[in-house]
């Protein structure tokens, strides 16, 4: 008797799962939002159909689902170049049609989201939402009326500068501070967002820019693509730790950014190196010079690009949860956004396991993950709708 119990004890049992089959299941029961992904961009350059597979780029629908993602905020991208011209507006446009024409290709693969409890929706029905988000406020032309009309099509955040200063926020990028942070027209801007229930995105802008954004603003505020400062010294797109401790108070979340140049400060002295040896042939040859297109051809080839790797990533996030907490971290990919400069194990939209794997190697519990996963940003979204609502 006692054999046939012990007998039906072991055949009943099941073996304990490994950290990738637990990885697995992490990211297929929870959902996955990522803050920053650059796909409109993508396509508006260089039509593909990302509702089924693509052999370029970083994201399309079957890696999306193998990687587990469901709302990744399709980044509506509008180059500085464009600052200060009705090109700006128009771009932005035509972006917001390219993600409404991904989901009318495919309504039984993708859905828009304009809210947090459209993501919660189309999880439950098996669709990837895409929300949207601009990256540089420059399409809004100082017009509170044009910003109405983003939100009415879907924009829930904006990114306030991109790589040059413009009308309203200095840029981390460049020397110009011209208004010593936000412009007068940019801490209006901010507060008006506040009250249609947009979020504010502070990757891009200049230290004072995101001091004054924190200040005024009554929700809480996203770096929706940044990372840590403290790995990459000088690097302002980054994120000082006095910045992450501010941002934690606001009730914000920073979004890590994966992007080699981003966590490795190898390869940001790799970047820095040959930005400066080509403006220094610009300076002596121009431009157009023959000097300068063999530098090009043969920097890559004698130094090759020091990638990054998941465990790069990994430690931006702990540095982020030792310092203020884990409440406050959150994916902010920047996929199809920084080129072939991704790191070893995090290479495209199929790689959510990966990191997932390699939190739960680090110890991370899973109540924990669900918070970097999706529980922390949409637990901001959820506050800027509040304090939308109650304008």
């Amino acid at each position: 008797m006692s054999l046939f119990l012990g007998a039906c004890a072991h055949s009943g049992s099941q073996a304990p799962e490994s950290l990738e089959q637990r990885a697995q299941r992490l990211v297929k029961e929870n959902i996955i939002v990522d803050g920053h992904i650059d796909v409109p961009y993508r396509v508006e350059k260089a039509w593909v159909d990302v509702t089924k597979a693509t052999d370029g780029g970083d994201f399309d629908y079957p890696r999306a689902v193998a990687g587990g993602l469901d709302a990744p905020f399709m980044s509506i991208y509008v180059p500085a170049s464009l600052d200060n011209s009705p090109a700006s507006t128009a771009l932005a446009h035509d972006l917001i049609d390219s993600v409404e024409a991904i989901v009318g290709r495919a309504p039984d693969k993708f859905a828009l989201a304009y809210s947090v409890s459209d993501v919660e929706e189309n999880f439950k029905k098996g669709l990837i939402s895409l929300p949207m988000g601009m990256e540089n406020g420059s399409p809004v032309q100082g017009s509170l009326d044009t910003l109405n009309t983003f939100y009415e099509r879907g924009i829930r955040y904006i990114t306030l500068a991109h790589s040059q200063s413009n009308h309203i926020s200095d840029s981390s990028y460049d020397l110009r501070r011209q208004w010593k942070g936000l412009s007068p027209f940019g801490k209006e801007m901010v507060a008006h967002m506040n009250r249609l229930g947009i979020i504010v995105d502070i990757s891009h802008v200049s230290d004072a820019a995101f001091y004054q954004s924190v200040e005024i603003s009554r929700a809480p505020v996203i770096a929706s693509h940044s990372s840590l400062r403290r790995f990459t010294p000088g690097f302002e797109r980054n994120m000082s730790d006095d910045m992450i401790k501010a941002l934690a108070e606001n009730g914000g979340v920073i979004m890590i950014n994966f992007g080699s140049g981003f966590v490795s400060p190898l390869a940001r002295s790799w970047r820095d190196k040959l930005s400066e040896q080509r403006q220094s042939l610009i300076s002596q040859y121009g431009e157009d010079s023959p000097e300068l297109e063999e530098f090009n051809q043969k920097y890559a080839k004698q130094n090759p690009y020091p990638f990054a790797d998941l465990n790069m990533v990994l430690d931006h996030i702990d540095y982020v949860r030792d310092l203020v907490g884990i409440d406050y971290i959150g994916i902010g990919s920047d996929y199809d956004g920084v080129g072939d400069s991704l790191p070893v194990g995090l290479k495209d939209v199929s790689s959510f396991p990966n990191l997932v794997e390699g939190l739960l190697s680090r110890g991370y519990s899973e109540a924990d993950i669900k918070k970097i996963l999706n529980e922390n940003v949409l637990r901001v979204w959820r506050e800027v709708e509040r304090v939308a609502a109650s304008s």
